[in-house]
Formats: C-alpha cells, structure tokens, sequence
C-alpha cells in the first residue's frame, strides 16, 4: 500500500532514472543540435577524427557522449531523413550504459542503436550488434551503414556462408553486424585454428544484441555445438522405432506434460522387453541390464519421439530432412539438431533418412557466450518480465523506455469458450467483421499446424489471408510489412524478433523496391513511385478510419513475452489498435494448468455451447499461470548453465593455453616441462615416498621408461646401489631422456624440431579436448541418477568432471611427450607437402571427419605435423603396440616390421 502511495507521488525507480537522463545528457545534446545542424557536412565528417584524437588525449567516452550523440543525429537527418526523438536518445544512453532498453515496437530501436555504437566504436575496438537472423542483419548493416559511413567508419556484415579472408575483413571493420549463432560459431572455429593469423575475429570488446530476450533467454536453452560423426547406429535406430506403436496403451508409459517428460511404467517396460527379445534386440531378459545399456538409450530417446514430439508443432520435413522449429519464434532453426540421439529417433519415426550421430568437438552456451564481452547491452519490446534472469545470468539491468507518442491501442479482456471449435468459429467471426470494415487483421497462433487449421477455416469462408510460418520463412519480411493494408488479414505463428515494422496502409519502400525493379526509364519509375506512395497514403487513412490493426492471439503461450510481442505489433507511434486473446479449456496452457477448475466454473455459469466467459479475474489467473511455467523455466536454465559453468571453466584453460601455443615462437620449454612432469610421475608411481627399497617396482620403472621414451635404462642396476633415493634415480632418467632429446634436435635441426614440437601440441591437445567433452557428455548423461542416492548432481558432476580434466591433462603431457621421444621426421619436397596435404584434407572432408572452414595445418608445419599424426595414429590405434620394437613384425599380422608398418612415421 505504502509502496503504491511513493510510486504514483515519486514515481517508479525506473521512471526517476529515466526522468534523470533527460534532464542531464538528453537536454545537453539538444541544446548542441542548432551548432552542429549549422555545420558543413566535411565538418559533421571531420567530428569522427576530432572525437578520437581526444580519446587518445585521456577523454573519456563519457566526456564525448553529448557531441557523439548529437553527430549522430545530426548524420541521421541528413542521411536518412530520420531525426532522433528524445525517447531515442534515452535509448541510446541506456545502451552506452551496458543496459537494456525495453521500447515498444514500432519506436525505432534499429535507429537508437546507432548512437551507442557510434561512441563506443570510436575507440577503435569494434562493436558488435547481434541480430536474430541473416536478414535483419544485412538490412541493418545496410540501412544503418549509410550513417556510420557518412561519418567515416566502417561496416562489415556476418551471413553463412563466407570464407574465412571475409569474416576476418568483416571483423576487422569499427562495426559489425551479424547473428548470434554466426558469432558464436566463429569463436569456437577460431579455438580450433593452427595459426593466430588464421583466426577471424578480434578481442571481444562491446556487443549490442537486439531482441535480447529472443536471444538470450529463449535460444539460450540450446547450445552452440560443432561436431563430428560419431559410431553409426541407424539400423538400430529404424529397428527399435517399429516396436514404438505397440506402446500405445495408457500403462505403458507415463508422461508429464507440465515437466515435459516420458517414462515407461512397469507394464511397459515388460512389453518392451518382450518386443525386443522378439526383434532379438535384447541381451538376456531384462532391459536395464549392464550389456543393455545402448537398447535404453534407443527405447527412451524413440518414446520420447513419438510422445512429446509432434510434425508441424516441434519440427516440420523439408526436402527429406527433419528441420527444428523455434518453438518461440516459429522459425526454422536450420542446422540444428536434436542431441543425444533425438533428432535421429524422430528422423526414423518419420521415415526420413537418418543422419549419423555426431560427437561433440566443441561447444559453448550462449549465456557463456555473451559473458566473454566485457561491456554487453540489449535492446527490446519486453523484457521487464525475464528482468530477474537478465539480472542474474547476465548482470543486466532492464530500463522501460516511454513511448514517444502515448500508446492508443486497446486491450481487451480474454474470451474463453469450453471447446477450441466454438474459440475458432468466435475468431473467424471477429476477422470476418474487421474485414468488411477494412480493417486489418494480424492472428497469432503457436505452431504451424494451427496456423493451417485456421487458414482452411479462412479459405472455406472465402476470405484472402496470408500465413507466415516457417514454411513461407522467405516471404517473412513482405508478408508482414504489408499486414497493414486495408482488409489485409495475415496468419502468423509466433511473433517474436519479427524485426520489420507493420505500418498502417502498407510499406512504402519495401512495394518500391519490389515493383520497380524491372523498371529501366527515370521518368516512368518516378511516377509509379508517386503512384504508389499516393496509394499508401490513401490506404492509411481508411485503415485509421476503421480502427487500426486488430491483433488476435488464438490462445496464450506460456511466456507472457510472446503474449506481449503479438499484442505490441499494434499501435505503433500512437497509431490506433486494438487486440484480444481467445481461449478455449482444450488449448494447451489451459487444458495443463487449469481445465478441471475452470470447466466446473464455467458449467455452474451455466455457460451454453457458443458463449464465452469475460472478466479481468480470468486475465489476471492466466498471468499467474504464466508466471509459474516462467519461474519454471528460469530454473531449468539456470540448472544448465550451472553445469556448463563447469565445462566453461576447462574450456577457457584449453582455449586460453592454445593461443598461449600459437602466440609462442616455439613450444620447446613447455615440452620440457611436460617430459620433467612425466619423468617425475613415472618415478612417484614406482618408487613412493618415504617407501623401502622393497616396496619400490623397478621393474615397472624400466618398462614405463621403454614404453614412453623407447629408452633400455639400467634402472634395476641403480636401484642396487647402496644409499640411492628416488631424487638420484629421476635425475638419472631426466639426464638419459634429454641427451636423447638433445641427438633429435641435432639430427633434424632446431627449427624442424620446434615445428614437430608446436604442430604436435596442438593436434594432441585438440584430440584430448574431443575426447574429454565426450567423456563429460557421458558423465552428464547419468549424472541425475545419483539423485535417488541422496547426493547432489550437480557437486557430483563438478568433482568428477575437475578428475578427468586432471587426468586429460596428464594424458596430454605423456602423450605428447612419448610420441616426440619415439618420432622420425623426414624433410619432404615443397610439392609432396603440397600432395600429401590436399590428399588428407579431401580424404577428412569426404568423410565428413573436417569441417572445410577450419582449414589445415599451415603449409610449413606439413611435414612435422605429417610425422606426428603417423606415430599419434599408431599408438592410438592399440595402445599395447607402444611397446614393439622398430624392428620387431608387426603385431597386426602383415609380415612386415613393424617400423614399416604400423610403426611407419614417414
């Protein structure tokens, strides 16, 4: 009570800390627009030069904002023809200040960006502005480039599909605009570079992401993964699939919609096991047995196909394969697949060919992600309501920018009917009546499949529409940019991150561009364009005349920020609207979170078939559904990134110590420091301290000392002498293993040396990172299950996983260290460098082993790096052949030496 009593005397925190900027910095930028309006446009340029001389000086960012700032409007103007209201600059104050600006659709975020970006590129240290797709990212780049060009910087644009030399140009501009998954993607390719120079983007330094919400809360659920082909299993894929449909009873499986699972019940686990012994499927009689490990696996992830997945819901089939949809954007989420099993599972329910399962070689969350800038802003139209995430994920601030015009859309109360049928007839009903009025209509629906059943309603009624869903994704920006004109009626799926403008009458640039393109003379493009601008405008005033864009949501999504979005794409800069919500007890949210209570209700009201239910009380009951399913949500993230936290960790030591190996002119000291590691562990291990002689295992020393550095050393002889200790005997050993070391570099040279020794770093620790993130996807598989044993998985997780990240790390310096000790190398002609190396490659990339934009080991590594990966591939190929003599057969049967076969380096 008290607290609403100081608001609406003092008003919110945040309408204060608005109401501060524009007294300050927002008054003190107008008050230069007269000086610098009557500036020259060589003088409004010359204020980029000007702005970085003083931030070489010691002037701060800060200190320039007010005249950066009014450059920027003042560029826009005379460029764009677009002035800057005061609300903008508030925006871009809030962006400067690494916050995010939460502004109504419509209210030109794409245009507050440029002044945050403008200043804070000025250093020199690029500024990234992240987009939610390659569209929006080239139009902006586009759009707004002309400005910063105008003022003297440069503009690169990342879209799939360019090489490296045009990421690293594109990176390497004052500003670059792309989408999220192009950087992230481009930050995990660089950790898997060879050289520094081949790397593509710069230091990390500032990054504004628009619709953060849409990027950083609702795509944050999946990772970022580059993989590789894993063992192939599609038979058993397709083999366990037809054994699914007979699970058809209600017994046999458990499924809990509101947590989103699926669990076979003890009848079904019985059927199943009977099934599978019948298929011969099964080891022995019982599935959960050690040897049936793969069959579980198989049976929970097809189940999990058939139950909770659904064609035109969660996935649509295009061209044979099966493609995600974006549950809160309903896009197509090209490129990504399901993990652990799941988008093979599906591609056999839907009988489509299954793609080989991939393994991990590198990943990163995109809350880790965005966490690398060390200055990070946001901008869109709702996310006070996830501000308690972006608060604590990201340490971001959420501010509410008012609107430059007051909003003059209306919101009315939901209606809710007992049956989707009578929700369906009410919508069609309202759309047919908006429409002989002409007015617009903009329906939101939550998945494809809805959005076809109402467009059949539509079509059987007579009435034009058009559907945007992820099937008509590249029509997206005209369907919607027309949505306003007179009568239009357009089916959407969500809403979300949409990123073009619905203006009333139609968009005026966007029917220029499109209807006179084939047009050649001056004089006939000009009148058509007066034609059609006329035309707009005579549309504008009969659809203000019937109101404005009507917005219809078919049902409420879980999140109320698609609720929010839908709703905001009405009434844009005081533009008239209006908008409701239908609902029905068989739709989703309801039927999970409220059916029972609400059908009682409504048959006590004594409601007939047709008649709905209106009252605020509803409203507010939805909301506070909608607030559970959120707070549950949140803590599923936040449980992720919890356990990612702990791969993020290793992950910033490995990336950290690769560049530290690329950086270095060459890696003998840290290769020295390994082989003393090495030796001291072998002689820890075999001698323990304070132990007597007898206890020591001398034998195991002298066969550790052959197996790593191929070296017969009397080490049983030493362990005779009177009064020796451990301390002797690993200084003997250091002694004989760097003499050996010492006759390989004068043998083959310093320089070929430090190549083996650099190439061979790298391979052996990428290898070891590959087969660590497998080995943790395993742990993190299983790791729930230690739950039922009263202990937390998540501290289990990160003690187990800190273990067999130690142990990697000593794997790698034995590794590296016993295949340095026993490789030849062999200096080859520059043209067999050439051969061997475009040989490997096309060999690597037809079996899909590399991916082509990670490129080669450089040219002048080629020999070395040939020779290492030879011994590297023996020894990995059976460990116990480490210890056959060069000049003992083969173990693998061929007759030959070993030397010569298995053994070969060359």
């Amino acid at each position: 009570m008290f607290g609403a009593l100081a608001r609406k005397l003092f008003g919110s925190s945040n309408d204060r800390f608005v109401k501060g900027l524009i007294t300050g910095p927002v008054v003190k930028t107008n008050s230069l627009e007269p000086q610098f309006q009557a500036l020259s446009d060589a003088q409004l340029q010359a204020k980029t030069q000007e702005f970085r001389e003083r931030l070489d000086k010691g002037e701060s960012l800060d200190d320039l904002l007010p005249e950066a700032f009014a450059t920027v409007r003042e560029a826009a103007r005379r460029v764009l023809g677009q002035r800057h209201y005061d609300v903008q600059l508030v925006g871009g104050l809030v962006l400067h200040q690494g916050k995010i600006a939460e502004m109504k659709t419509g209210e030109g975020k794409t245009l507050v960006a440029t002044l945050a970006v403008y200043l804070n590129a000025l250093a020199g240290k690029g500024v990234h502005v992240v987009t939610v797709n390659d569209y929006l990212a080239q139009r902006d780049s586009g759009w707004m480039g002309r400005v910063y060009g105008f003022l003297g910087l440069s503009v690169g644009c990342i879209v799939h599909g360019l090489d490296d030399d045009q990421r690293r140009e594109a990176y390497g501009a004052d500003i670059t605009y792309g989408t999220n998954n192009e950087f992230g993607f481009d930050y995990l390719r660089d950790n898997m570079k060879f050289r520094l120079e081949d790397m593509v983007q710069r230091p990390f330094n500032f990054a504004i992401v628009d619709e953060v919400d849409s990027i950083l809360i609702d795509e944050a659920r999946t990772p970022l993964i580059i993989s590789g082909p894993a063992q192939d299993s599609s038979e058993m894929y397709m083999r366990v699939d037809r054994l699914i449909p007979s699970l058809v009873a209600v017994e046999d499986y458990e499924h809990d919609e509101k947590q989103k699972t699926v669990a076979l019940t003890e009848a079904g686990q019985v059927k199943i096991e009977q099934l599978l012994i019948e298929a011969g499927l099964l080891q022995g009689d019982n599935l959960y047995d050690i040897h049936n490990v793969n069959q579980v696996h198989h049976v929970n992830q097809a189940l999990r196909a058939h139950v909770m997945f659904q064609l035109d819901r969660d996935y649509i089939v295009k061209d044979g394969k099966v493609v995600i949809i974006d549950e809160f954007t309903g896009r197509m989420m090209e490129g990504r697949r399901y993990s652990e099993g799941l988008h093979q599972a599906i591609e056999a329910k839907e009988r489509v060919e299954i793609q080989r399962e991939n393994q991990t070689l590198a990943s990163i969350t995109f809350q880790n992600y965005f966490r690398l800038y060390p200055k990070l802003a946001g901008m869109t139209g709702t996310a006070q309501t996830e501000a308690a995430e972006f608060g604590e994920i990201y340490n971001l601030e959420v501010v509410e920018i008012p609107t430059n015009v007051p909003v003059q859309r209306k919101d009315q109360d939901d209606e809710v009917y007992r049956t989707v049928r009578e929700k369906y007839d009410a919508i069609v009903a309202l759309i047919r009546e908006c429409n002989a009025r002409n007015q617009p209509v903009l329906v939101g629906t939550v998945s494809i499949e809805k959005s076809e059943t109402l467009a059949a309603l539509l079509q059987r009624e007579k009435i034009p529409h058009n559907v945007l869903n992820a099937r008509f994704h590249e029509q997206e920006a005209y369907i919607v940019a027309q949505a306003g004109r007179p009568g239009a009626v357009t089916i959407a799926t969500n809403m979300a991150g949409r990123g073009t403008d619905i203006q009333l009458g139609g968009n005026v640039e966007m029917r220029v561009d499109l209807e006179l393109a084939g047009i050649e003379d001056q004089a006939a493009r000009d009148q058509r364009e007066a034609e059609i601008r006329a035309e707009v405008a005579r549309n504008k005033e009969i659809v203000l005349a019937a109101g404005g864009l009507y917005v219809v949501g078919t049902e409420r999504h879980e999140s109320r920020r698609i609720d929010n979005q839908l709703r905001g794409r009405s009434g844009r800069q005081g533009d008239p609207g209006g908008s409701k919500f239908f609902l029905s007890l068989e739709d989703d949210l309801m039927r999970i979170f409220a059916s029972e209570r609400l059908d009682g209700i409504l048959r006590r009201f004594g409601l007939k078939e047709g008649e709905a239910i209106i009252h605020p009380w509803i409203n507010r009951a939805l909301e506070k559904a909608q607030e559970k399913v959120e707070a549950r949500n949140f803590d599923i993230r936040k449980n992720l990134l919890r356990f990612d936290n702990v791969m993020n960790d290793q992950r910033k030591v490995i990336y950290e110590q690769r560049r530290e190996i690329m950086q270095a002119d060459d890696a003998t000291a840290m290769v020295a420091d390994m082989r003393q590691e090495v030796v001291a562990g072998m002689v820890a291990r075999a001698i323990p301290e304070n132990s007597y002689a007898e206890k020591w295992n001398i034998d195991g020393l002298h066969e550790e000392g052959l197996r790593i550095f191929g070296l017969d050393l009397p080490v049983q002889d030493w362990a005779k002498e009177e009064g020796i200790a451990d301390r002797e005997i690993e200084e003997r050993i250091q002694t004989a293993v760097e003499a050996k070391m010492a006759a390989k570099v004068e043998a083959y040279g310093p320089e070929l040396m430090q190549m083996a020794e650099k190439s061979l770093l790298l391979q052996i620790l990428d290898q070891s990172w590959k087969d660590h993130l497998l080995t943790l996807d395993h742990l993190r598989q299983g790791i729930n299950l230690r739950a039922y044993a009263q202990r937390d998985p998540l501290r289990e997780y990160q003690a187990e996983a800190f273990n067999l990240f130690e142990e990697m790390l000593a794997g790698l310096r034995e590794n590296v260290t016993q295949v340095l000790a026993q490789v030849e190398l062999r200096v080859n002609r520059p043209e067999e460098i050439e051969t061997q190396q475009r040989a490997a490659m096309q060999r690597e990339m037809h079996e899909g082993r590399l991916d082509p934009a990670l490129g080669a080991p450089p040219p002048e590594m080629a020999t070395a790096a040939g020779a290492v990966a030879a011994a590297s591939a023996a020894l990995a190929l059976n460990p116990e052949w480490a210890d056959t003599p060069r000049n003992a057969p083969c173990p693998c049967g061929s007759g030959k030496k070993f030397k010569h076969c298995h053994g070969s380096v060359v």
